[in-house]
């Protein structure tokens, strides 16, 4: 089974409650407690998700009495691939996708070794067409969503644009 880290679904969570304060306003920072509290993941663990995101550049840290946290780029500009580079790692689905092949005992004589390429090249695809943004607006109901195009009604009463 394919499954992200916890580690990785906590810093989702904390980079969207991170981009929440950036949309009011753009310098506004948060505390690693303050994070916790919102989002309601422990503060040892939201402390060092921050340090992994600050150290890929996600997110900066601001020392001091108004100190805090704050996104480097904004939502729409970080994919989840991103997110998952910061805290796990380069994404790779076997150990001959990511060059470590002493790790796997039949590498010698393997007849898919260098195959899984091809399919973890979709999924790292995959998982970068799909930004924070795109997961911020997927965490809103779809009978809440406010619709990018009003629907209106045809001569004909038939619902046309967006719902």
């Amino acid at each position: 089974m394919l499954r992200l880290s916890k580690l990785t679904d906590y810093a989702v969570v904390v980079l969207i409650r991170l981009g929440a304060c950036d949309r009011l306003a753009p310098d506004c920072v948060q505390t690693s407690p303050g994070l916790a509290a919102g989002t309601g993941v422990p503060e040892p663990t939201v402390a060092k998700v921050l340090k992994a995101l600050a150290t890929a550049g996600l997110v900066s840290s601001q020392r001091g009495a108004r100190g805090g946290y704050r996104l480097m780029r904004s939502l729409e500009a970080i994919s989840v691939a991103d997110v998952i580079t910061a805290v796990d790692g380069p994404i790779a689905l076997t150990a001959c996708v990511d060059g470590s092949s002493a790790e796997c005992d039949v590498s010698s004589v393997c007849a898919v070794k260098g195959r899984w390429d091809l399919v973890n090249a979709a999924i790292e695809q995959s998982l970068s067409a799909i930004t924070l943004a795109d997961m911020r607006e997927a965490s809103v109901p779809p009978a809440f969503r406010i619709p990018a195009e009003p629907a209106r009604l045809s001569r004909a009463g038939r619902i046309e644009g967006t719902i």
